[in-house]
């Protein structure tokens, strides 16, 4: 579970429902009308934008945000290192028994026990890369969309809620309520934008960034298993994927340099 995710929401609750609350009751902010105005408007729109199996998986997309298992780079490139040494001391058909959690390595891994050409690994696992890609893409497209067009039917409820005000006229007494009502609907919908849609696209795509990057880092480890090259060298490429700071230290006095 992303605990910054649920740590955000917390602390925009209390900074919304604190404030309302320090101001006048919480009935003050509450108006049916705006609220329908914008949640199925919004959701009108986002139906004709996009097809229904895209707004089906909006939803498992969207939980990425809350519900994620780190990918750690450390332990998948030394996972990658024990398969190597797998490979190297027994033989590269070995790989395919070792048992591995991980379904996209699992999946490079029986590629390379079955002896493919290294170009039609890469080319495989890569499609697999671009169509995951591409998947996260369209749900932060579609949460675009959706932090764009919850202030706009904030702003057409608001435009409603001031003809009817203005149709009457008469009564001074209730300009001011029916202005405060007109306003709510802005306010719904900028929660909409600023508290749902826009901060969980940006996470999205974060947590999108960081699984292509795991991905990348099978792929080239698995290349370099295929081609046959020294497990500790295979660690020594993957590190590069590391920040300096967490890459693991070369002795120095152990480098052909040194030796020389």
């Amino acid at each position: 579970m992303d605990l910054a995710t649920i740590i955000g929401l917390v602390l925009i609750a209390v900074a919304l429902l604190g404030s309302i609350l320090l101001s006048a009751p919480i009935t003050t902010f509450w108006d049916l009308p705006s609220a329908l105005c914008v949640a199925i408007g919004t959701a009108g729109t986002t139906f004709i934008k996009w097809p229904l199996e895209s707004i089906k998986a909006l939803g498992v997309v969207s939980m990425k945000a809350i519900f994620y298992k780190v990918c750690d780079v450390k332990a998948t490139i030394d996972e990658i290192g024990t398969l190597a040494e797998t490979a190297r001391r027994e033989s590269v058909f070995a790989l395919e028994k070792v048992p591995i959690q991980d379904p996209f390595m699992k999946k490079a891994m029986t590629l390379a026990a079955d002896n493919r050409p290294p170009e039609v690994i890469q080319s495989i696992l890569q499609l697999e890369i671009d169509n995951m890609i591409e998947r996260h893409k369209t749900g932060g497209d579609m949460l675009d969309g959706i932090a764009a067009d919850g202030p706009s039917f904030g702003l057409l409820g608001t435009i409603i809620g001031l003809v009817i005000m203005l149709k009457n006229m008469s009564d001074p007494s209730a300009i001011g309520p029916a202005m405060a009502v007109a306003l709510l609907t802005t306010f719904y919908g900028s929660i909409v934008a600023n508290c749902l849609a826009g901060p969980l696209k940006a996470k999205i795509g974060l947590r999108s960034g960081e699984e292509v990057n795991k991905m990348n880092i099978i792929v080239a480890g698995t290349l370099g298993i295929v081609a046959g090259e020294n497990p500790r060298l295979i660690r020594e490429k993957l590190s590069a994927f590391l920040a300096p700071s967490d890459r693991p230290k070369v002795d120095e006095e152990s480098t052909p340099a040194a030796k020389a």
